[in-house]
């Protein structure tokens, strides 16, 4: 089990190099169910291994000047903030036991994991449609595109950190066609707002659980490793319909998790 832990590890980075993004997505569940992490401290891994990923495919995207740093700042302020507040102040007082229908129990790791499942769905419809090509932006006032890009900077930060994905998924498309960048520059800005928030935000998670550093170094080790891979391979195929597949397969996960969590 644990050296499929690992290759799984190994997929995470791979995804990230040749798609661009959607590897988070597998992070918790492969810390959870392969793994066999705490839910809610998996999390909080999470933030470190996806932002620690996200991080090392930067300076390559930014020498091919793939990255708008200016973006980045003013969407990811507020995602930082909202990050690094989700995990201090909301997560650790969420009650172990929310509710109870009949003979079924919301615990805290279970909504948690379904919250989860829910973002697998949302970005496995994104992957299998795939995106729409950039038209450079929609039209609208300045001062609504930062309404729109300050808001959805708080959402994926709170959402991050809640479950600890990257949320790729929901930055690429505000980048595309409200900020109006091209796809190539969306994809490099989104992994640095993703590198920022996520390992600024899990600053916010330190004092509240006693973290396993050996584990957290090592599978981020793994996933930059395949992340490298994935980058050079990434230059040499179509990833359209990997992009695809891979969608396939986090659907399934995701109702997967689903059935496990509900059944």
């Amino acid at each position: 089990m644990l050296i499929l832990a690992y290759l799984a590890s190994l997929l995470i980075g791979l995804s990230l190099g040749i798609l661009g993004g959607g590897g988070s997505i597998l992070t918790l569940p492969v810390l959870v169910y392969l793994f066999d992490i705490d839910p809610t401290i998996a999390t909080a891994y999470s933030l470190f291994i996806v932002g620690a990923t996200s991080l090392a495919s930067i300076v390559p995207k930014a020498k091919q000047g793939e990255v708008d740093f200016g973006t980045a700042l003013y969407f990811g302020a507020p995602a930082v903030v909202a990050v690094y507040a989700t995990r201090a102040f909301i997560v650790p007082y969420i009650p172990d036991s929310i509710a109870t229908f009949g003979s079924f129990e919301l615990t805290r790791d279970t909504f948690l994991m379904l919250l989860f499942a829910v973002l697998m769905l949302l970005a496995a419809r994104g992957m299998i449609v795939g995106k729409k090509a950039n038209t450079g932006g929609i039209e609208m006032s300045a001062a609504k595109k930062i309404a729109i890009v300050l808001t959805e900077g708080l959402i994926v930060g709170v959402l991050t950190g809640l479950v600890g994905a990257g949320g790729g998924f929901l930055i690429i498309p505000v980048l595309v066609l409200v900020t109006g960048l091209d796809m190539k520059t969306a994809v490099g800005t989104s992994l640095t707002i993703i590198a920022f928030k996520s390992l600024l935000g899990f600053t916010g998670d330190l004092g509240h659980h006693e973290m396993d550093w050996n584990l957290l170094t090592l599978v981020t080790l793994v996933a930059i490793v395949g992340m490298v891979i994935g980058t050079f391979v990434s230059k040499k195929i179509d990833s359209k319909p990997l992009q695809k597949a891979f969608g396939w397969f986090v659907l399934i996960m995701g109702i997967f998790i689903v059935g496990k969590e509900l059944l």
